[in-house]
């Protein structure tokens, strides 16, 4: 039985929720590390509802943080392990939120930090029906050499790295990229120049308007 995770949420500017934005942690965080981003994002996506579920397991290395999967060794394969094992309590609770706000996939965002963008595109390109799309802040993707089992390939992806990244190198961005298009899936994406394994202005603006384009929205609506 999957794991039963939750975490902070922000309603809807507007009172009503026509979307919603999941936001996935990073590693020994936890939901309030993202969730302020809802506020910021709350003028450009006014009927959109903001969650930040805690990851289930209590971080290794960060004791008042939690972790979607184990780091000790830093190999393709446990990270492979680590993210099929914890998908199943994602995806439950997708589907709880989903179904709170009477909501279909089609107005799901997954959102992704580091740790949490491979949660993000593990997830968000495996979900029964295809999400509304999928944004990776400062990550990687996982077993590329299982994207074949991938059945929506259309799903819109962004991806924002820092190129000073020391955490996980901006090669990483480059390699998803490449590694999506051998499916022939495309990814869109945005370099932040001077920044670490972080967000910064600038990405957090373009990915906003991604996501508005993903809903059909004007930017800046």
């Amino acid at each position: 039985m999957a794991a039963m995770i939750d975490g902070p949420r922000i309603a809807p500017k507007s009172g009503k929720a026509r979307y919603l934005i999941v936001f996935l942690h990073g590693y020994g965080a936890d939901g309030n590390d993202l969730i302020e981003l809802g506020r910021q994002w709350a003028a450009l996506l006014p009927d959109a509802a903001f969650v930040a579920p805690n990851a289930p397991e209590p971080c290794g290395m960060s004791p008042m943080g939690r972790q979607w999967f184990a780091i000790s060794q830093r190999n393709d394969d446990t990270r492979w392990q680590g993210v099929t094992h914890a998908r199943p309590a994602l995806d439950q609770f997708l589907d709880a939120e989903l179904a709170r706000h009477g909501l279909g996939d089609d107005r799901l965002i997954i959102v992704g930090f580091s740790q949490g963008t491979m949660m993000a595109l593990h997830v968000g390109l495996r979900r029964a029906r295809q999400v509304a799309g999928i944004v990776g802040f400062s990550g990687m993707l996982v077993g590329p050499e299982h994207l074949d089992e991938v059945k929506h390939r259309a799903t819109p992806v962004f991806l924002v790295h820092g190129d000073q990244d020391q955490v996980i190198p901006i090669d990483a961005l480059f390699m998803a990229i490449e590694d999506l298009g051998k499916v022939d899936m495309t990814a869109q994406y945005h370099i932040s120049l001077g920044v670490g394994h972080g967000i910064d202005p600038a990405g957090l603006q373009h990915a906003g308007q991604f996501i508005a384009q993903c809903l059909g929205l004007r930017p800046g609506r």
